[in-house]
């Protein structure tokens, strides 16, 4: 295939995201705003994220998932859910994997994107890594949303690597985090997400998304010193299964 035909079937691919990254929040806006009026009513509002965005997105991208699970979520349980970060799908990828309820926690400028950054700011707990005040109100806001009974996703490479490299160092915030809460890390492999919709703007295409829930690990004797060995154990998994399974 000559490869400007190539390139302009990237171009569509990507503006076709886009329109059902839009459509879906166009369509339930109504709604999506009503269950952000309360923090209570934050599982509603995640259900129609997950089955009416993020379900319809995938589909529409001809992808979809193939998820193999070591260990099961408990429902009602609280949990600290962390994956590899390569792509916009991840988003998508995690609200599909977990149906219990959580709460993204993730970076302030995500609020700059039209329509999706509304709701990201009234329904996300938004970090500045550069404003150390924020760094540590985001464990009270958690705290928080813990004792509502939800859980956690934070992606501990702290944004998106460059396309090379495979996995980025990890910080130290999401395994400090669940130390302190006494809540099991939740280790995810995403093999595909950035086949399928990298950053690179000429790139990405249909096709299967495969992502594995590790093995959990729990945080219940463990101390703020321990952080650094659970952080390194978690991106040794991770790792090691992209290398072995990409």
């Amino acid at each position: 295939m000559p490869k400007f035909v190539r390139n302009i079937g990237h171009i569509l691919y990507r503006i076709w995201f886009y329109v059902m990254v839009t459509l879906p929040i166009i369509l339930f806006f109504p709604f999506l705003v009503v269950s952000t009026l309360s923090e209570k009513w934050y599982p509603q509002f995640f259900w129609l994220a997950r089955n009416l965005w993020a379900r319809p997105i995938l589909l529409g991208m001809g992808c979809p998932q193939r998820i193999i699970r070591k260990e099961k979520l408990v429902s009602g349980k609280s949990y600290m859910l962390v994956a590899n970060h390569t792509s916009m799908l991840d988003i998508m990828l995690m609200l599909r994997i977990s149906r219990n309820p959580f709460v993204f926690v993730g970076k302030k400028e995500l609020v700059k994107i039209p329509l999706f950054g509304f709701f990201y700011k009234r329904v996300c707990i938004m970090v500045d890594r550069e404003d150390s005040r924020s760094r540590t109100g985001v464990y009270r806001r958690a705290q928080r949303r813990l004792d509502q009974g939800l859980s956690i996703c934070i992606f501990p490479e702290g944004g998106v690597p460059e396309e090379e490299i495979l996995l980025d160092s990890f910080k130290d915030g999401a395994f400090k985090m669940a130390i302190a809460h006494n809540i099991p890390v939740v280790p995810m492999t995403f093999y595909d997400n950035k086949k399928r919709f990298s950053f690179t703007f000429l790139s990405g295409g249909p096709g299967m998304i495969r992502a594995k829930v590790h093995s959990f690990f729990e945080t219940g004797i463990l101390e703020d010193e321990d952080k650094s060995t659970l952080r390194e154990e978690v991106r040794n998994i991770i790792l090691n299964e992209l290398i072995t399974n990409s």
